[in-house]
């Protein structure tokens, strides 16, 4: 039988880079990168004959939803040792992690997944696709001239952790609130470096390059933070600049941003570099999801346009088949009475003259973040509901999709 407790650097630092080695997310050199990074996360472990063979860690944040910010809980790890697969310990210890950010406070979790479908057994839905162009940096179709910038090193985590922080941030967008996130990843790579602007004295845009070949490329932005949409325009003029010898950029689109728009001559690009090492094209996958842990806690802070829209929701948590029996949290099945509209709140009940919409916490979560409107959801997910209340949540929902527009 595993035991589960809290990680102890002392004790498991060996055992958690074994597994991360295993498991192909950690090389040799990169291990005092994996020690700052656990330093900002809250981390809990499952033995196995005296090992720790399992690890799920979390870091606090908050997620931007509409105009306003609620507290978050990023799941920042997953990892199982090659011994202890289809033990059921990598649910068992997130479900615990996401149980206790939930006590602490949480109205959200979300977390980057490895497949679609061993998340959803935690209440986790699916966020939109998120698109990954890739291009030649001389193709760039921008006028502006940038200023010369100043180079970013690991040394300057703090002012790129304050610049992250202090970027334009659209519906949906998170904050890991925690530096040593920020140096961990920054460590990663030995060769990663950064390019930006300061102001008196703050970092106020760059942008932070992960060169797979340094020389010519591929190139991947790990991220871009700007303030302003002529912040943005100045960095992308800046990767432009190194088109003279790197034939290849990545870079996830921000959000409100459609970079073919920036691109000359998209199409001819991608037939030309097709099934090259410099392929240019834009991908799209979903590989993001999130949950609601605090449903009165999250329609307090929802302000929507127009009439508002009441119903009685019959929630379904998975997760109360993962967790203790005896845990302060047991996840938010039930019954509810919602509105959503300018002031929007919810209250566990009934009332027999509204109109019933039953759903999985998975599935509406998608529908309250804005990831699919009702009547899509309908048809795919578990969310069912008269066609009328389906019309109206589609009408009183209808918002940006959501980017959390930082990685986990």
């Amino acid at each position: 039988m595993a035991s589960i407790r809290e990680y102890n650097p002392l004790k498991d630092r060996e055992a958690l880079q074994r597994m991360f080695k295993e498991i192909g997310w950690l090389e040799e050199g990169q291990e005092g990168a994996l020690d700052i990074f656990i330093e900002g996360s809250h981390a809990v472990v499952a033995d196995i004959q005296g090992e720790a063979e399992c690890y799920v860690s979390t870091a606090p944040g908050t997620i931007r939803y509409l105009k306003e910010d609620l507290p978050f809980s990023c799941v920042t790890g997953v990892t199982t040792s090659r011994i202890a697969r289809k033990q059921r310990l990598a649910g068992q210890l997130t479900a615990l992690a996401v149980a206790q950010a939930a006590h602490e406070g949480a109205l959200v979790s979300g977390l980057g997944m490895f497949e679609q479908g061993f998340y959803d057994r935690l209440g986790f839905g699916t966020g939109p696709y998120e698109h990954l162009a890739s291009f030649d940096p001389a193709q760039l179709r921008i006028d502006v001239k940038p200023q010369i910038p100043s180079r970013i090193t690991k040394d300057d985590y703090e002012k790129v952790y304050e610049s992250r922080l202090q970027r334009r941030r659209g519906h949906g967008a998170c904050n890991i609130c925690v530096p040593a996130i920020i140096r961990g990843e920054m460590n990663w790579h030995k060769n990663d470096f950064g390019l930006g602007y300061f102001k008196e004295g703050s970092l106020t845009h760059h942008v932070w390059f992960h060169p797979e070949k340094v020389e010519n490329g591929p190139y991947s932005i790990s991220w871009i933070a700007y303030q302003t949409y002529e912040q943005f325009l100045e960095l992308m003029a800046l990767v432009k600049t190194l088109g003279d010898q790197v034939h290849l950029v990545t870079m996830i689109e921000p959000a409100n941003i459609q970079l073919q728009d920036l691109i000359d001559k998209p199409f001819k690009g991608r037939k030309l570099t097709e099934k090259s090492n410099y392929e240019n094209r834009i991908r799209s996958f979903a590989y993001w999801q999130m949950r609601i842990l605090d449903l009165e806690g999250c329609m307090e802070k929802t302000h929507l346009s127009g009439e508002d829209v009441s119903f009685n929701l019959v929630l379904d948590d998975p997760v109360k088949e993962m967790v203790d029996t005896d845990a302060p949290w047991q996840g938010i099945s039930g019954k509810y009475v919602v509105s959503l509209g300018p002031f929007s709140h919810a209250e566990k009940g009934e009332d027999r003259i509204l109109p019933t919409l039953k759903a999985s916490v998975n599935a509406f979560t998608r529908l309250w973040l804005g990831v699919r409107p009702a009547t899509g959801l309908a048809v795919t997910d578990n969310l069912h509901g008269p066609q009328e209340l389906l019309s109206d949540l589609d009408r009183v929902l209808s918002i940006p999709e959501p980017h959390p527009d930082w990685d986990f």
